[in-house]
Formats: C-alpha cells, sequence, structure tokens
C-alpha cells in the first residue's frame, strides 16, 4: 500500500497491520522517542528504560490487531504498554535510580507544577531545584508518578492521561493534585535540610 502524504498515526497503523513495514518503521520513527522518554522519566533507568521500549514496539507488531480506536488514541496506547512494563519491571526489581541529565524536563516540573507555589522554593539555585524535582519525582508512590509525567512532562490532558492509566479523569484530577502537594513538601524539606549556600547532595537525598 502508498503511505498518505501525511499519514496520521492510525493510518499507520492500518497500514502496518496490512504488512507494510515501512508503515511500521515510520510509526516507530515518531513515538519511540516519547516512549523511551516516558519509561525513563518513571524509573530513572537507561536500561530499564530501553528494554521497555523494545517491549512496547515488539507488542505493537504482535498485537496491534488488540487496539481499539475507540478507547484512545495509538500514542496513549503505546504509553499505555509502557505503563504496564515499567511497573511490573519496578514490582521485580525494586530499583530506585535517579534521573538522566535532563534539565528541561525537571524545569517543566518547576514551571508546571509548582508555579502557584514557587515563592518559598525560590531560595534554591537552578541547579538544586532541578537535582530535587528528579528526585522527588522517582520517590512519589507510582501511581502519582505517572500522572505527574504524563500531565505535567508530556502534557498530557486529563482524558488522555486515564486513557493510559485505565481509570476515570477525576482519579487523574485527583492524584494529581495530590501528587503537586507531595511534590511541594519534598521541595520544602530539601530547602529546609540545607543551607542557601551548601549545594543538594544527590546522594544523601537517596539515603
Amino acid at each position: 500500500m502508498k503511505l498518505p502524504m501525511t499519514p496520521s498515526d492510525l493510518d499507520l497503523l492500518r497500514l502496518m497491520r496490512a504488512g507494510d513495514e515501512e508503515a511500521f518503521t515510520q510509526l516507530y520513527r515518531r513515538r519511540q522517542p516519547a516512549v523511551y522518554r516516558f519509561a525513563l522519566q518513571m524509573c530513572g533507568s537507561q536500561a530499564i528504560a530501553e528494554d521497555v521500549t523494545q517491549e512496547v514496539f515488539i507488542v505493537l507488531m504482535r498485537e496491534a490487531d488488540r487496539y481499539d480506536p475507540e478507547r484512545g488514541s495509538v500514542a496513549a496506547y503505546l504509553y499505555g504498554v509502557a505503563r504496564n512494563h515499567v511497573l511490573r519491571r519496578l514490582e521485580q526489581d525494586r530499583l530506585f535510580m535517579q534521573f538522566a541529565d535532563t534539565p528541561d524536563e525537571a524545569d517543566a516540573i518547576v514551571h508546571s507544577a509548582l508555579i502557584s507555589e514557587a515563592d518559598p522554593l525560590l531560595e534554591l539555585t537552578r541547579n538544586e531545584m532541578i537535582s530535587a524535582v528528579r528526585i522527588s519525582i522517582l520517590a512519589l508512590p507510582p501511581r502519582y508518578r505517572e500522572v505527574v509525567v504524563l500531565c505535567d512532562l508530556h502534557e498530557m490532558s486529563y482524558v488522555e492521561a486515564a486513557n493510559v492509566v485505565g481509570c476515570a479523569v477525576g482519579t487523574i484530577r485527583s492524584r494529581l493534585h495530590r501528587a503537586r502537594a507531595l511534590l511541594l513538601e519534598k521541595l520544602r524539606g530539601v530547602r529546609a535540610s540545607k543551607p542557601v549556600s551548601e549545594p543538594v547532595n544527590q546522594a544523601r537525598c537517596f539515603a
């Protein structure tokens, strides 16, 4: 089959189901970076994120017929598969590792999740804030961590996040509210325990 000029994810998936390898390649190139970032932001481990990303697209190749467009977008489906694999790995490995060096992502949390109550935290330097945010996100329970990653880092709507997680929109809203409150508590705790002139020690934060 010939690909449309600007195929949607669904176009590519339909062509892929019909045996078009180029369609799969395009879909992979389009969605792989976001799936990888989501997995990394959820677990903090590059090795796990790489494994999960590979598993997601293997599932897509093997089980593409299970995708139901009435239940959400192709992207949401891929995030949902990634979420299930990440949570399974975290349960198996019980890993708690720090984020890769991705300051822009941490900045997104600083501006979106904390902007309404940022004043108490402004004495931290930018680097201290980014470090503390990364650690605090990974310290959240998975049900809160995933909504922060989906809504604040990947800028999903409540509806889209609900499709990924498989819960009601109201649940996403309440979990995100609670997650942001927990982040503020953790960041205030970092601020209270460290003088302004003393850098935040990541190793100690993991203790």
